[in-house]
């Protein structure tokens, strides 16, 4: 077995983990994008960097990545994570109210910015059909490097994905118009257009069973994943559906992106996203990384420097053309000046998929391989310096906005009223939640077992599934936004780390906790709860105090040793949890008040 390991598996893979672990770190300190890191080390440790050093240094073999093919499958697969995870975060109804957005300002957006770019090469001597397979391709933007920088859910990332989004959809008719343009065909290209033609028709109806399978059979399949407990199921189970979706739309002829993103939207409509989300990030990120280095080692320091004059005014004119168009677009559309000026620089540079057009005109022989090559040189440079084009147009556009008075608020969204976030729907959690409602109180809950939830669900409360054992789950609740957090769940030592972690980032937010006895109550005081309510003891104090009315002993004595084991309780909680002041283990009513 040991002779069936390639040794060369394992140098590529430290050269991954390592970049992952050390030097995106590193940048991170400096507040310098990753994405800048993770291309400068592909740049590095390619085959154009250190790896062409191996043969008179042969032990850099072990930190350069020799052969990129290897690896170009993983960062295939990050693309795909990517956008699955976008689909998660949308839902059929938002994408439906974006659809002007995504086939009005979207489609607009890429042809405009083609035929301009086209303009301009076909002026410097480009054939036409070479200069406009050429500006199809720069007119693409990155969805993997600008969505995660600015997300979906502000006024930037909304008008971003919107345009992204058409691009990704256009990405196969793109690719049979240029074949269907080709020399070879092009006195007969009927055959082309009508392979387009059926390969549309089939994509349409590989969707259209999807949605109707998704819709069917993935809540169930995910709920018997959630009954198991097991994260190595549910993981699996979420990795399943996206590969499945994104080989079907790849049998259709269509991109495997889209049924990433057709996997995420169906996944959105079930009660486990949040949870989805959680489990598969980890692998979006490290995937992209992979897929960032793929980008860098296409990049050779010698070629830049042998042509830097042309590649600067290349990569100028493809930036301030695509910056001119999409601004112009978003402005007229009623973008307000700023968010159209910053989405303009933002989309400016080229995408990865500028090089699968590339490579596609190329082969149809519209562009000679040299002029591939160099565009090829351009796209990865205009990759590189996304981060700092971001940058830029942010802060232009806020100075624009300041200038010309327009307020840019800290929130694009609308905002919402804080809720209190209850963890847990057993029969404790039950009841808190309905006098919650009763007494008029917006609450969210979270539980882990997806029978609960589903039932919950039917009875009209707002619910969530996911794990709160995992801190990535507590991050996506937004505690700091939240006006209480109630831990109602019947795991002494989960609550007790719920407690610890939250009160470290949240200092000011009432922490309500259900406690087993008292010595659980101390233990969730000395983590940082506001109010600590052992189960045991009023149920205990009640019973005893009925039985010995009953038998005979009169009110008043009964009353007070009540009072006094409660106090000597207090005071052992108070000196277990090193309290200052003893805690309250039960409200009074307005009429036992002294």
């Amino acid at each position: 077995m040991a002779g069936a390991i390639n040794p060369q598996s394992f140098s590529d893979s430290l050269v991954i983990l390592g970049a992952a672990g050390l030097v995106i770190p590193g940048f991170a300190r400096f507040r310098i994008s990753p994405v800048i890191g993770f291309i400068l080390v592909g740049l590095a440790v390619g085959p154009a960097g250190l790896g062409s050093l191996v043969s008179e240094y042969p032990w850099l073999y072990h930190v350069t990545i020799s052969n990129r093919a290897a690896i170009e499958p993983f960062a295939e697969l990050g693309v795909i994570l990517l956008l699955f995870s976008i689909g998660l975060e949308l839902s059929f109804r938002r994408l439906w109210t974006m659809r002007a957005q995504v086939f009005g300002v979207g489609a607009a957006e890429l042809i405009g910015g083609a035929m301009l770019i086209a303009s301009g090469l076909y002026l410097l001597g480009q054939p036409p059909a070479g200069a406009f397979g050429l500006g199809l391709a720069l007119a693409l933007s990155s969805t993997a490097v600008v969505l995660p920088m600015v997300g979906t859910q502000s006024a930037v990332g909304r008008a971003a994905f919107s345009m992204l989004l058409f691009e990704d959809l256009a990405l196969v008719p793109i690719i049979f118009m240029l074949g269907a343009l080709a020399p070879s065909v092009a006195a007969s290209p009927d055959g082309a257009w009508s392979q387009l033609a059926g390969t549309l028709l089939k994509g349409g109806l590989t969707i259209g069973v999807m949605l109707v399978l998704g819709r069917l059979f993935l809540p169930h399949i995910f709920r018997q994943a959630a009954r198991t407990k097991s994260p190595e199921v549910f993981l699996a189970a979420s990795l399943l559906v996206v590969i499945v979706s994104s080989l079907a739309t790849s049998l259709a002829g269509l991109s495997p992106i889209v049924g990433a993103l057709l996997a995420g939207l169906l996944i959105a409509e079930t009660d486990y996203h949040g949870e989805v989300e959680v489990m598969t990030a980890p692998f979006k990120g490290l995937a992209l990384g992979v897929f960032l280095i793929t980008v860098g080692m296409s990049l050779d320091v010698r070629v830049i420097l042998a042509n830097w004059p042309a590649l600067v005014l290349a990569v100028l004119g493809v930036v301030l053309a695509k910056t001119l168009v999409t601004a112009a677009l978003l402005y007229l559309s009623g973008a307000r000046r700023g968010v159209a000026l910053e989405v303009g620089v933002l989309m400016s540079s080229p995408s990865e998929t500028t090089l699968i057009v590339l490579s596609a005109a190329a082969a149809a022989k519209l562009i000679l391989p040299s002029t591939a090559a160099f565009w090829q040189i351009v796209t990865a440079i205009g990759l590189t310096i996304t981060p700092l084009l971001a940058r830029i147009g942010h802060d232009i556009a806020r100075r624009l906005e300041m200038a010309l008075g327009e307020e840019r608020p800290d929130y694009e969204e609308e905002s919402t009223e804080a809720a209190a976030v209850v963890i847990g729907f057993g029969r404790v959690g039950h009841m808190v939640c309905d006098l919650l409602r009763l007494h008029n109180q917006r609450f969210i809950v979270v539980e882990s077992d997806p029978d609960v939830v589903a039932e919950a669900r039917r009875n009209g409360y707002p619910i969530l599934f996911g794990d709160v054992s995992r801190t990535e789950m507590l991050d996506r609740l937004r505690l700091g936004h939240a006006r209480a957090l109630i831990l109602t769940m019947d795991d002494p030592v989960l609550s007790v780390r719920v407690t610890k972690r939250v009160r470290g980032w949240v200092p000011d937010l009432p922490i309500i906790a259900r406690a087993r006895d008292t010595g659980h109550a101390a233990q969730l005081y000395q983590a940082g709860a506001s109010d600590a309510v052992p189960e045991t003891l009023e149920s205990s104090l009640q019973l005893a105090e009925t039985a010995l009315v009953d038998l005979g002993v009169a009110m008043g004595p009964v009353i007070a040793s009540i009072h006094q084991t409660r106090e000597d309780l207090r005071m052992g909680i108070k000196d277990a949890a090193q309290m200052e002041i003893a805690p309250k283990l039960r409200r009074l009513r307005s009429d036992e008040v002294p």
